[in-house]
């Protein structure tokens, strides 16, 4: 029997995912242990900190997780930042495989003038801040003008701008940062632009937003049939099924469009951003259109254009990813999800992606290396393992059960690690 130790960086989907095909492969001749490492206290990824807290059956997919982390050979060690605590070129020594799989954290440039002004943020650090990540707790988010511009034609987009639009006692039963309801409850945001590039039948939104949209009570949603209409003629008689299946969803929209409400959600389409205008903070953005340039009034601009990894010293980066031939990185380094393919797809892409790449890995494996992990290179570290996980998992479910809330979530790592029994 051949026993392989494989370190994972990263407790995202991606990371859970390859230790589950792991798993899955073992037989009479071989078996894995896992060490999963990450940087915050918590594990989860984007279902924690990414997922929008109104969409919570998404979130369902931590079960899958916590199935995984129950296996006797997975290890957790949270709290722990690879090139601060511990060295790629530690683990590729002590571990017969390692596996990349920390997503994509920053956000896209749009390189336009006007773009570092008070007021314009990225959707990677907006998105975070309302989900309680430790890292965006004090992110100052001006709510206080009447309109938003929320640019990005995808899933995320659409997320920002239905958080913004949204009625903010909508969020109470949810898991939204304390501070971000906080916050939305004084917001005097009641206009929300989402602007695209291109026309709705190129949009990455994803027909079950699009059709979610019709059902919210406090907001108006506008979208201008004429713009559907031309996409339709455009996509021609026999479209992709996405495209079409978008459009259908749009012209929904369109056809039942309120406008009781007082907050009302703009999807314009074939709006390029040219610049930002401000003196000391936003005022307004200008758009190139068909019809020649639009200045739209604003306040505060969100950009979700798209994501690129952080970079991790001794592992080679280009156009925002990990460079790899099929998830092979280098000798016994490979990587998964985003972090290898960038950002596309939903939650479920992470799986047959790392499950591709687990055969390969399989495929490399040779004789197991037999060292010890990374345990006595940490012991004068604070790591939260899989069991003090558990305690803050426990201590803020609890904490969310008198407020009807899923779970309250601790923003400041002290708390988290005080939560941990640590």
């Amino acid at each position: 029997m051949l026993h392989y130790k494989v370190a994972i960086i990263g407790a995202g989907p991606a990371g859970y995912f390859a230790a589950q095909a792991l798993h899955n492969l073992q037989n009479d001749e071989r078996t894995f242990s896992i060490d999963m490492i990450e940087r915050l206290p918590t594990p989860w990824g984007l279902v924690r900190s990414g997922v929008a807290p109104d969409h919570p059956k998404i979130k369902t997919v931590s079960k899958v997780f916590e199935k995984i982390a129950a296996d006797p050979n997975f290890r957790l060690f949270a709290n722990v930042e690879i090139g601060t605590d511990i060295t790629v070129a530690q683990l590729a020594e002590k571990y017969d495989a390692v596996i990349i799989a920390t997503g994509s954290s920053i956000g896209k440039k749009l390189g336009i003038p006007g773009e570092d002004l008070y007021g314009s943020i990225s959707a990677a650090d907006f998105v975070p801040w309302y989900n309680a990540h430790p890292d965006f707790a004090d992110l100052d988010v001006p709510l206080d003008c009447e309109s938003a511009v929320v640019i990005g034609a995808g899933n995320v987009a659409m997320d920002v701008a239905r958080i913004l639009a949204l009625e903010p006692t909508e969020l109470d039963p949810t898991d939204t940062a304390d501070h971000a309801i906080d916050a939305l409850k004084k917001s005097e945001v009641r206009d929300v632009y989402i602007s695209a590039r291109r026309g709705p039948e190129h949009a990455a939104f994803t027909s079950p937003e699009l059709r979610e949209l019709p059902k919210l009570e406090h907001t108006n949603v506008v979208i201008t049939r004429h713009d559907i209409d031309a996409a339709i003629v455009r996509a021609g008689e026999a479209p992709e099924k996405d495209v079409k299946s978008n459009l259908d969803a749009m012209v929904l929209i369109a056809d039942s469009q309120k406008s009781e409400h007082e907050r009302t959600m703009h999807f314009l389409f074939q709006h390029t951003p040219k610049e930002i205008l401000g003196a000391n903070r936003v005022e307004g953005i200008v758009y190139s259109t068909p019809t020649g340039e639009v200045t739209i009034k604003c306040g505060l601009v969100i950009t979700a254009i798209g994501y690129q990894a952080a970079t991790i010293n001794g592992v080679p980066y280009e156009n925002g990813k990990v460079v790899n031939i099929d998830g092979r990185v280098k000798e016994n380094i490979y990587v998964v999800g985003w972090a290898k393919r960038g950002p596309s797809g939903v939650i479920g892409t992470n799986k047959s992606d790392a499950a591709a790449v687990i055969d390969l890995l399989i495929s490399d494996l040779s004789e197991p290396k037999n060292e010890i992990g990374i345990e006595n290179l940490l012991t004068t570290h604070v790591v939260v393992d899989q069991l003090s996980w558990q305690r803050i998992n426990e201590a803020e479910t609890a904490a969310g059960e008198p407020k009807g809330k899923p779970r309250v979530k601790s923003v400041d790592r002290h708390e988290l690690l005080k939560l941990a029994g640590l």
